[in-house]
């Protein structure tokens, strides 16, 4: 591993997305700025930056701007300018097939039906980096999971999604400090 990760929250840019299923991704950046006391500054590659530095290691947070479909354009740009290696490189998204409360680590694997993560995949031209998975759980009944994705968190899923963002955050900075075998011993968890 390099010095710097870099660490890409998924979800849609806009005040009406920012509490939705599709946007944990933007919400545990949102939580990793303020421990790193930094603030999205700065456009860059179609993504918003921070960037913020702890002992050994340099975290860059990007939140494509792009909207999901097309966030693997910010996260080329962004892993050429920095010249990350895809070890050191973290996406942070919500997975529908997993309940709310729910992370998993993974090294490397496919979209899932993830439209961001397809998006990164054919990009870079490989699935062989690390992601951090966070259930949002499946829809109810015949809904469209497009829609599903666009709502907010129910009123009682919502201690779960806080608990599991701060988790979240461990996790990204276990990742980043002591690895991704660590990292999924030790976060790997089901509600």
């Amino acid at each position: 591993m390099s010095e710097a990760r870099l660490i890409i929250g998924l979800g849609n840019p806009g005040r009406e997305y920012r509490e939705t299923r599709h946007n944990i991704g933007f919400m545990v950046l949102d939580r990793l700025a303020i421990h790193f006391n930094v603030r999205f500054s700065r456009l860059q590659s179609k993504s918003l930056i921070a960037s913020g530095r702890s002992t050994d290691h340099r975290f860059i947070l990007a939140k494509p701007q792009t909207f999901m479909n097309l966030s693997g354009q910010s996260v080329r740009a962004l892993m050429r300018f920095y010249k990350i290696d895809m070890s050191d490189l973290l996406v942070v998204h919500d997975d529908l097939d997993l309940s709310p409360g729910t992370l998993r680590i993974r090294p490397d694997g496919g979209s899932p039906g993830q439209r961001g993560m397809t998006s990164i995949i054919e990009y870079l031209g490989t699935d062989q980096f690390p992601r951090l998975r966070l259930g949002i759980g499946r829809p109810p009944g015949s809904m469209d999971p497009a829609d599903f994705v666009l709502q907010n968190f129910s009123a009682a899923e919502s201690p779960i999604i806080m608990d599991i963002l701060s988790l979240a955050v461990d996790a990204v900075l276990c990742w980043g400090h002591e690895g991704i075998e660590k990292a999924m011993t030790q976060y790997n968890v089901s509600k």
